[in-house]
């Protein structure tokens, strides 16, 4: 009974992360006009963008086989952090925190590219005419659950060294 119970907290984060990303990306597309940036700070546009390709649009100009390739793979991957998550032990928060915010990030773009055929990014970060891609919330739940979960690998392996 207890496995059945303790991911339900991982579970509900994804499916957090998953809703906020839709939000956002529904009101970026209702509200922001298509490559047309919105600046908030000298660094910081808002600019409604769509990737049919994969991270910083990767095959994007590929002929549309990329779509159902990337859906499969997204697929794929949440049925097994789906599963991971389901046998973490009760200690092991900081991957439970990674790989929910993994999952979460990854059905939401796999959602967008189920519905619309594309995924909607809206947030730009540049410096001196320097942009980095435009993301959205799923790409950054995704970039902080990689980073946790590389957190976590040192300290499990440094609590190895030190048993």
């Amino acid at each position: 009974m207890r496995n059945l119970l303790w991911p339900a907290g991982w579970y509900l984060l994804a499916l957090t992360v998953v809703v906020l990303d839709q939000l956002t990306k529904g009101l970026a597309d209702q509200y922001l006009q298509y490559g047309t940036p919105v600046p908030l700070t000298p660094w910081f546009n808002l600019t409604l963008q769509y990737n049919s390709g994969a991270a910083f649009s990767f095959l994007s100009d590929a002929g549309g086989w990329q779509r159902y390739l990337f859906s499969v793979v997204a697929g794929m991957i949440s049925l097994v952090l789906i599963v991971w998550l389901s046998r973490l032990s009760r200690g092991q928060y900081l991957l439970g925190l990674a790989l929910a915010l993994i999952l979460g990030g990854a059905i939401g773009n796999l959602w967008d590219r189920l519905v619309l055929g594309h995924v909607i990014d809206f947030i730009s970060v540049h410096y001196g005419g320097y942009y980095f891609p435009a993301f959205n919330l799923a790409d950054s739940a995704i970039t902080v659950g990689a980073v946790c979960m590389i957190l976590d690998s040192f300290m499990v392996r440094g609590q190895a060294d030190a048993a």
